[in-house]
């Protein structure tokens, strides 16, 4: 039986420290496994220690190119999707490859945007992104923009219910 506790650790495509935090597991279903994060939780961010100021709650799919972190107000970000290699699960600590590029829904204006490419051209050429990898990248982004703007679940209102169990009443 799984633990309550999960350890999300993403590195950059080099093995470099990108991202590395405890988070409690709320639940797992045909979309993935979904965590959450509390305010206060301490954590890694680019190798340097951090503490999370905004709580959140992240889906990780079973087998899809991204994970998906949903954020309340103040945050900006409605739903911020990383393109990643799929999650790859040790007992309770998942490793995941983050590939740069980002799916955004902004909260105020419900615009969607893709950002980071110029980083992804960069660590293509610097870290040798094999072409398959290159092509699920991209067709990550191009699935996400279109299901960010569309209202496909879980983008719609799916994460809400799981968004109200890491942020106080």
């Amino acid at each position: 039986m799984p633990s309550e506790m999960v350890r999300v650790i993403y590195t950059k495509y080099d093995g470099s420290a990108h991202r590395d935090y405890p988070a409690r597991r709320l639940a797992e279903d045909d979309l993935g496994v979904w965590v959450g994060v509390t305010r206060g939780t301490a954590s890694v961010y680019h190798g340097r220690p951090s503490v999370e100021q905004i709580p959140f709650v992240l889906l990780i799919p079973h087998h899809a190119w991204w994970t998906g972190m949903f954020n309340p107000p103040p945050r900006t970000s409605e739903v911020y999707c990383d393109i990643t290699t799929p999650a790859r699960w040790e007992g309770d600590t998942v490793h995941i490859i983050d590939l740069d590029l980002d799916a955004v829904r902004r909260r105020e204006t419900g615009l969607v945007e893709l950002r980071d490419e110029d980083e992804f051209a960069e660590h293509r050429v610097a870290f040798g992104y094999p072409d398959d990898l290159v092509e699920h990248a991209f067709a990550a982004s191009r699935h996400l923009i279109t299901a960010l703007g569309d209202g496909t679940e879980p983008f719609a209102s799916h994460y809400r219910k799981h968004l109200l169990e890491v942020t106080p009443s």
